[in-house]
Parts: structure tokens; sequence; C-alpha cells
């Protein structure tokens, strides 16, 4: 008997492993104490880190380059199998290289190397990494990108300071203080009826994208509305088309800059009409499971340097969201592959 699908996998970027519990860094002696066998992960301005080439791991620090305690702009990130985790700006040392390597949504990228190092982003080699390297990669980025918007008050306007090592921030004027926001964003499976998980999924793109790329439709949560409400509110804005049977998946945070996306899926009527959204949807269709799985395969197919193949003898080229995306895991989770 068919059961509904399920993720399957865990999103990429919700791999964690350090603990990071509050009652750690608001024990500021602990951490002094531990910061000369602690280790760093540097972030360069274009939010990359270094990794040893060729494996999953971060190339981390010694925190003793970096003085005998915490930099005032140090942020703790956890603790992990005894050791401790910051984060720190910095970038390669010297002179540098540039290697090809697959990106988001498989876009080939130059990225820095040096010395058997080599500098990524966090959409293009997240699911690359192991779970606790994934984890400390995306805690950073979070924190880094909240600091960025953060410098100012938003009460009085003073400058901000530091607090709590990074996970917090306080006002020098009225000494208001503020934590680490993370937006809410749904991103719904839309399938059609047939059968308990349809035979037909809806894919759209937003003009921005590069060309042929495909994926299943989100947005952000408005004040005031519940998560379920979102979905059938940002399906209908987005395409035109009334879901029911809304049902929960899973999340994945996603610090681009400061978001957390909570998978949906959704049932919808494949022969209503789609109204993409002026300015926002430049195309959405229907696409078989067959066709998925195609694009899958074909996926494959470039990241093996080979050509991809159209899919169902067509001329149309359907390429699927970055393994870092959770929309990638609800699309292979309801194509069974």
């Amino acid at each position: 008997m068919e059961t509904p699908f399920g993720l399957g996998a865990l999103p990429t970027l919700s791999r964690s492993m350090a603990d990071r519990q509050e009652s750690l860094r608001t024990n500021p002696d602990r951490l002094a104490t531990r910061w000369a066998d602690a280790r760093v992960v540097l972030l360069d301005e274009d939010a990359r880190t270094p990794v040893v080439e060729g494996s999953g791991a971060l190339a981390t620090r010694k925190t003793q380059d970096f003085g005998t305690e915490p930099p005032a702009d140090a942020v703790f990130l956890g603790e992990w199998q005894g050791t401790d985790f910051w984060s720190l700006p910095g970038r390669p040392e010297g002179e540098t290289e540039t290697v090809e390597m697959a990106g988001s949504w498989g876009v080939v990228e130059a990225v820095p190397r040096h010395e058997g190092e080599i500098w990524v982003d966090l959409r293009g080699y997240g699911d690359l990494l192991d779970d606790v390297s994934a984890g400390l990669f995306t805690t950073a980025q979070a924190l880094r990108n909240w600091r960025r918007q953060a410098k100012f008050c938003t009460r009085c306007g003073s400058e901000t300071e530091l607090v709590q090592l990074g996970w917090a921030s306080k006002c020098t004027g009225c000494g208001r203080e503020e934590y680490p926001r993370t937006d809410p964003a749904v991103i719904c499976l839309v399938h059609d009826d047939a059968g308990v998980n349809g035979e037909h999924v809806l894919l759209a793109r937003q003009p921005i994208w590069p060309p042929d790329r495909y994926s299943i439709l989100a947005g952000f949560v408005e004040a005031g509305e519940s998560l379920e409400g979102c979905v059938e509110r940002e399906i209908r804005e987005e395409v035109g088309v009334d879901v029911r049977d809304v049902r929960y998946l899973g999340s994945q945070p996603w610090p681009f800059p400061r978001s957390i996306m909570l998978g949906f899926t959704a049932r919808a009527d494949i022969s209503a009409p789609l109204i993409p959204a002026e300015g926002e949807i430049e195309e959405a269709f229907w696409v078989s499971r067959a066709e998925v799985r195609a694009a899958f395969a074909n996926s494959q197919l470039r990241n093996e340097g080979a050509v991809p193949t159209p899919i169902a003898g067509g001329t149309r080229q359907l390429v699927l969201p970055g393994n870092s995306s959770i929309a990638r895991v609800m699309l292979a989770a309801w194509a069974g592959v």
C-alpha cells in the first residue's frame, strides 16, 4: 500500500553536531581557559571558508594564531568532542591559484586554492562537508550575516557591540539587546491528485535564475500568518493555483542571509490554469515523475563532465536546485531517487 512520502534524508544544512547551548556561551571564564586548545573557522569577505582539498573537513586554524584570548570579533560556534570552535574573519595568506568545481545549481565556479586548501561557499559545497563541518559553517555564516545587518540599534540608531560571544548585540546608546533573527519561509512541493503522492509535480523559475533552472515554490511568512496559510497564499499568488492537504515535511536553515526553510507538500488540480505572477515567476508547468528522475540523472552527467540529454525526448532541460538545498531533498524524496 502506497504511503505519503517523507524527506528520506536530512537536508544538507540541517546537519549539526556541535553543542552550542546557551550555558556555554554565557560562561566567558570557561571559554577563556579553553581558548588555547580551541579551533577557528575562517570566513572571507565572500563568505567562503577553507576546506582540506579532496575532503569534507573544514581547514580550521589554531587559536594561538589570533592571540592569547578571544578577539573582540570572535564568535563562539559550539563545542564538539571536547573542542571549542570559534569563527573569525580571514583570507588566504599569500599567492593563490584557482580551481574549477561545481557550485550551486551545478554551475562551474572558479574558487581559490592555496597550499592544499580550497576556499568554498556554503551553497556550492555544503553537501560535500561532513556533519560537524556543515553545522559549523552554517552557524558561522548565519551569525556573520546577522551581524552585518545589526550594526545599529533599531530603537535609537546608535552603534551596537557584540555581546554573549557573538550571540547578541547591545546598543551603546540605550542599552537595548538584540538577538540573531531568523526569517521563516515556506517551500512547498505541489503534486497532483493521482494516488497518494501524485504523478506530476509543479515546477517554476524566477526571471533572475540562470537558464533552465527550475524549482518548487517558496515564499516568506507574513506577520500574523500561519505556516499552512502561507503555503496556500504563496502558491495562489505565484501561480494562481489553490492547494489543499498541506503537510509538513521538515526544515533547513538557509543563512542567505537569515532564513529557515520550512518544507511542506500539498495537492492541487493539474487541470487548473497556471497564472505566473508577473515579475516573480517567468514560467511554471507540471512535470512527471519520470522527467524529474531524468533530470536527476542529467545532474549526475553534468557532475561527471558529460553532456546532459533533453528531457522526455524534447528540447527542454531541467536543472534542479543544488545539493545544499532542501528543495532538492524534497524532489528526490518525491521522485524516489
